[in-house]
């Protein structure tokens, strides 16, 4: 493939999905020539989860143990919840339900698993990879950090019954961004018009931010722990095309490599 401005790995479903030229996603390919495709994909999901693991961690290090004690922001971010809590009807609490089972299991993953089997049907392999793994990501990410950074939930009565001391980050807001945000940006630049890019992506946009008022409505999370959902939805979005923008590079330099005539191999092999 010659000719620096062009970019590796086109898919003709998700052209989102292919590296720009001299960018961080051939770079780390680079460094890792003439690894299989997978290795490659594995690498360097690897590297970004560790990245994002750590920075949402010390992000929640931040909100616990520096900002709350910061004004009163405490208590802004309990009172939130609170007056929330004090609206419910019974029309607004079957509507959170709603809401939050459009952001968390079993809907979420069986959504995935249909689109990763009909991707991979058609062999759309980097289509189904993006698909399964930002979902993983996500919920691996929020696993570690819920861990590594306890915070007791709201003190109101909680809809649901969960652990007390898991309010940061909140994994229902993370996990809806990772999925819906996700399969939209795969699929608007195949949208003929921008009306239905537009749309979609506000679509994209406001499922998340439903979510995360129906799990603060719920009492299980304040404001700033939908904002940590947030950046780990976002940041398993971007460890994802970076580990497919990779394996596509890989997989294009392998094919490149393949489809060469024995003697340029051999040529190529001396030098």
């Amino acid at each position: 493939m010659d000719g620096r401005e062009q970019s590796w790995s086109r898919d003709r479903v998700a052209p989102v999905l292919g590296a720009r030229a001299g960018g961080p996603a051939e770079r780390f390919a680079g460094r890792l020539r003439g690894r299989h495709p997978a290795a490659v994909f594995f690498a360097a999901l690897l590297t970004g989860f560790a990245a994002l693991a750590l920075i949402s961690i010390a992000l929640g290090l931040v909100v616990t143990d520096v900002l709350l004690d910061v004004g009163g922001l405490r208590r802004a971010d309990n009172s939130f919840v609170s007056s929330l809590v004090e609206e419910r009807t019974p029309a607004l609490t079957d509507t959170s339900e709603v809401f939050s089972t459009i952001g968390g299991a079993p809907l979420l993953p069986i959504l995935v698993g249909v689109v990763a089997f009909v991707a991979a049907v058609l062999r759309h392999w980097l289509v189904a990879a993006f698909a399964v793994f930002a979902l993983i990501v996500e919920s691996a990410t929020y696993r570690v950090t819920s861990l590594a950074v306890p915070r007791d939930r709201p003190h109101v009565h909680r809809l649901e019954d969960l652990p007390a001391d898991a309010s940061y980050p909140s994994g229902h807001t993370a996990a809806a961004i990772a999925v819906y945000a996700g399969l939209v940006l795969l699929l608007t630049s195949r949208f003929p018009t921008r009306a239905l890019r537009v749309g979609a992506w506000a679509l994209a946009i406001a499922i998340p931010v439903l979510v995360a008022f129906a799990r603060m409505y719920r009492g299980m999370h304040h404001p700033l722990d939908t904002a940590g959902g947030l950046v780990i939805g976002i940041g398993a979005l971007l460890v994802l095309l970076f580990a497919t923008r990779a394996a596509g590079v890989a997989s294009a330099k392998r094919g490149a490599r393949a489809t060469k005539p024995s003697g340029a191999r051999r040529r190529q092999a001396v030098a």
